[in-house]
């Protein structure tokens, strides 16, 4: 099994990055590990002190067990992947069946500031796009899909994505393999990521 993992701030494009890479390779081969989808359990708190939490610091996040199905997966056995809500800040008590595949892909924006998820990696990608560009992609999601209004959103932001992506994030590019650019669309970055997955398949 080839693990690859996708970092990068918010708003950065992973998720475009994680597409044009799943459309290059043949259907069923590829595997997807959603990071948003580790944050810890918060069911002991309630909304106000859930929407409190600095969901941009490592420690948000449930690494263990993302690193535990990293390794069953490993091993060819099935996990059952936590169902997050952003809109309630909380894990909802779902899962979902997620079987192992040839490449299995983790993207998220803390994953590479874990030691021992680097250490699983095959291959290290980091999506870089410019601040401005990422706010406002965070700005149209959270409105749009989470229900957030502007000044919340711009408070986190100033208060805590800021100043956590320029602490734990943006450092991760070090440890990249692979830098991509994705202020643009980039066919040439996403080809070499393709040619080396099919070089290790």
């Amino acid at each position: 099994m080839l693990i690859i993992g996708i970092a990068g701030g918010t708003g950065c494009g992973k998720t475009t990055v994680v597409n044009q890479i799943l459309n290059e390779l043949p259907e069923g081969e590829v595997g997807i590990i959603s990071q948003d989808s580790y944050y810890k359990d918060t069911s002991h708190l309630n909304y106000d002190e859930r929407a409190k939490i600095n969901f941009d610091h490592p420690r948000s996040i449930d690494f263990k067990l993302l690193e535990a199905h990293l390794k069953k997966l490993k091993k060819n056995k099935p996990i059952q992947q936590p169902v997050y809500s952003f809109v309630e800040h909380n894990r909802t008590g779902d899962t979902i069946l997620t079987h192992p595949r040839k490449v299995m892909i983790v993207e998220g924006i803390l994953i590479l500031t874990n030691p021992e998820l680097r250490t699983m990696f095959d291959i290290k990608i980091f999506v870089h796009a410019d601040s401005d560009e990422r706010l406002i992609r965070r700005l149209k999601r959270d409105i749009a899909e989470r229900g957030r209004d502007l000044n919340e959103v711009l408070t986190r932001y100033q208060n805590t994505l800021k100043p956590m992506h320029d602490q734990f994030i943006e450092p991760m590019k070090e440890y990249a393999d692979i830098i991509i650019p994705n202020n643009k669309y980039n066919t040439v970055a996403v080809d070499i990521v393709r040619t080396i997955i099919n070089e290790k398949l």
